[in-house]
């Protein structure tokens, strides 16, 4: 009777699904490992004693597994340290679980090869720990010398291949296998997709066998990242089964693609279906909420997340700091970030970037010490938002030092982020030649567009004509059909008043089919958004937006306001140009939320493009004459506007 026991431990650890390995190797939100044993010293199997030694396997080995699910690894090596018999059960869940720990590579290694008799899910744990450690060569080398394989084997290394672009490879093994199932078929469809080639993608859709949620749901994200959303939708709406990974392609999707809008449609939808959302929706809805400026949508949201378990869960409490930060609600941000039982750079990355944003350098570099003492190590991103914090409150040596400090000290290769960041900062303080420098002399990156838009934006400022040429042939080479290059020197050549150099622009973006990106401002009003564009002649309200603004201009003019003409690039008299700056998008935006906002609530506006000067100033004396509090994001900034001040110092 007990060797019928002992045999049925055996039996089933053969038959164990190598899906709970696999999914082992996910982090777990939880999950630390500190002072983890070293394997070295753990005993083999040996012979049981009787059927309550049995039992007692089969108990110590639910608690392994148990530990291992919640992330305590610790104690799941306690437990294993303390069995004297050990069946191969418990050799594998000791493997998934020191094989998931980030890093613990060669620790698992060697805990493999003390298992006494390996089976399948021994080896096959140990493929994808090599794998998920980014060893996709040893992973090959270790497939090939695997003495048994099964398909989990093949869809393991398929996976890994795929994971890592290595198509020709997953195909190759693919074609090799001698069994296929459905998830071999969505390895290679997901992988194709992921990659951007949606032909092979859908030559190899056409031939699977089966084609369930998973294969479609890869079509769908395949679709929406080469931005064919129509494509995604027509697949989207034609699945008779759904499951929230489609739902969550999809909303992403949209989100990716600029249509936020349509992705928070979707997750209402959803919402009244029914259908519970997790942190992937979340984060993809909190960004929506975000990139749309829809506060109130991601309060919402945020209400609605205090009622679900996963209000706890890093990421969705990481993507709540980040929407409050991005609309404009720093203190409620700060609130959240404190009360966040975990956090992960991430997070701490999150909330030293709204601060950079909203011009709170000091606070934002404090901050950036606060996480290094506190054990976390900073990433590229970190100092994005380090460099955008110096930048944003004019802080130029400290930005060239932590520049430095980043390689130097963290082996961090500048990436075009960071390079961008320090052209800005050098040029906003009038340093063009050595942003010239930094961009020419850096080897550590390509040139990239954004570095010669951001060095024709300072040009402007400073009205530097001959660097600004520079930066827009540059940006030219690099991009034609990109208007930055053409519009940002035509306002150089304007503000210098050489309008035949506009002229010249001018005709050679009508040469190039070159359209510029028209400026607009939007809000947040009654749960729908009102667009503002300069010269509106749609909104509903436009004649009693237009009346409010006359009346601003003549309390503004009382209050000292001067018309700054420059602002105004267009070759007409001064007083059609003085017009054509009170029908600013922002102003337009302003004088509607004047008339809708109930007092004391601020008004939100949100632009893509820069806020021009004259608007600036006119912002700050409305502020003052009206009593508002005015929050305006524009692409690189907050401006908070109070009591005829703002929060940048007039430095932006």
């Amino acid at each position: 009777m007990y060797r019928h026991h002992l045999s049925l431990i055996h039996r089933r650890s053969k038959n164990v699904s190598s899906t709970f390995i696999i999914t082992a190797l996910k982090p777990h939100p939880h999950f630390s490992s500190p002072s983890i044993p070293s394997p070295r010293n753990f005993p083999h199997f040996s012979s049981c004693n009787g059927p309550s030694e049995v039992s007692s396997i089969v108990s110590s080995n639910k608690k392994i597994t148990g530990y291992i699910r919640s992330g305590d690894l610790v104690s799941a090596i306690r437990v294993f340290e303390s069995m004297t018999v050990r069946t191969i059960v418990t050799w594998n869940s000791i493997l998934a679980g020191i094989s998931r720990a980030p890093g613990k590579l060669n620790d698992a290694r060697e805990m493999f090869d003390k298992i006494p008799e390996p089976d399948v899910v021994s080896f096959n744990t140990m493929l994808a720990c090599y794998l998920s450690n980014g060893c996709v060569a040893a992973a090959r080398s270790f497939f090939d010398e695997m003495p048994v394989r099964d398909i989990a084997s093949w869809n393991t290394m398929i996976t890994g291949f795929s994971r890592n672009g290595m198509m020709s490879e997953a195909y190759r093994l693919f074609v090799a296998m001698p069994v296929r199932n459905e998830v071999s078929w969505n390895a290679m469809i997901s992988g194709y997709a992921e990659s951007g080639d949606m032909e092979l993608a859908l030559k190899i859709f056409s031939k699977a066998p089966e084609k369930g949620p998973i294969a479609k749901t890869a079509i769908i994200t395949g679709h929406m990242k080469r931005g064919d959303i129509g494509l995604a939708e027509e697949m989207f709406e034609e699945m008779p089964e759904k499951n929230l990974v489609t739902w969550n392609a999809v909303i992403a999707g949209y989100v990716e693609n600029g249509r936020a809008e349509d992705g928070l449609k979707l997750f209402r939808k959803m919402a009244k279906m029914r259908i519970k959302a997790n942190p992937s929706t979340l984060s993809s809805v909190l960004l929506g909420c975000s990139n749309l400026s829809a506060f109130r949508f991601g309060m919402q949201v945020h209400q609605h997340v205090c009622k679900l378990p996963i209000r706890f869960d890093m990421t969705v409490g990481t993507s709540l700091v980040s929407m409050y930060c991005k609309c404009g609600i720093l203190e409620d941000a700060w609130k959240l970030f404190l009360g966040m039982p975990r956090k992960d750079v991430v997070s701490w990355n999150a909330m030293i970037s709204g601060y950079a944003q909203h011009g709170k350098g000091e606070k934002a570099l404090r901050l950036f010490g606060d996480m290094r003492n506190n054990g976390i190590r900073p990433d590229w991103i970190s100092f994005v938002g380090v460099l955008s914090a110096c930048n944003h409150a004019g802080l130029v040596d400290l930005g060239i030092h932590h520049f430095a400090k980043m390689q130097k000290d963290y082996g961090i290769k500048p990436k075009p982020d960071h390079v961008t960041c320090m052209v800005d900062l050098l040029g906003r303080a009038g340093r063009l030649d050595e942003a010239v420098d930094l961009i020419t002399k850096n080897a550590d990156t390509k040139p990239h567009p954004a570095f010669f838009g951001t060095l024709l934006g300072a040009c402007r400022t400073h009205k530097n004509v001959r660097i600004a040429e520079f930066a827009a042939k540059r940006l030219r080479d690099l991009n034609p059909s990109n208007a930055v290059g053409y519009v940002e020197l035509a306002n150089v050549y304007a503000a210098k008043n050489q309008w035949d150099g506009v002229s010249r622009v001018r005709k050679l973006m009508k040469e190039n089919q070159v359209i510029k990106t028209p400026g607009y401002s939007w809000m947040e009003f009654k749960g729908g958004f009102h667009e503002f564009r300069s010269g509106d002649r749609l909104h509903a309200d436009l004649k009693a937006i237009h009346a409010k603004l006359n009346e601003l201009e003549m309390k503004m003019k009382s209050a000292g306001y001067v018309p700054d003409l420059e602002s105004s690039l267009h070759d007409v008299g001064e007083e059609l140009k003085g017009k054509m700056l009170l029908w600013h998008s922002e102003k337009l935006a302003i004088a509607f939320g004047l008339l809708r906002i109930a007092p004391g609530i601020p008004i939100r506006i949100f632009k893509n493009l820069r806020v021009c000067r004259d608007c600036h100033t006119a912002t700050k004396i409305i502020s003052a004459i009206e009593g508002r509090e005015i929050i305006v994001r524009d692409t690189t900034r907050f401006h908070h506007f109070k009591d005829g001040t703002c929060s940048c110092n007039d430095y932006w």
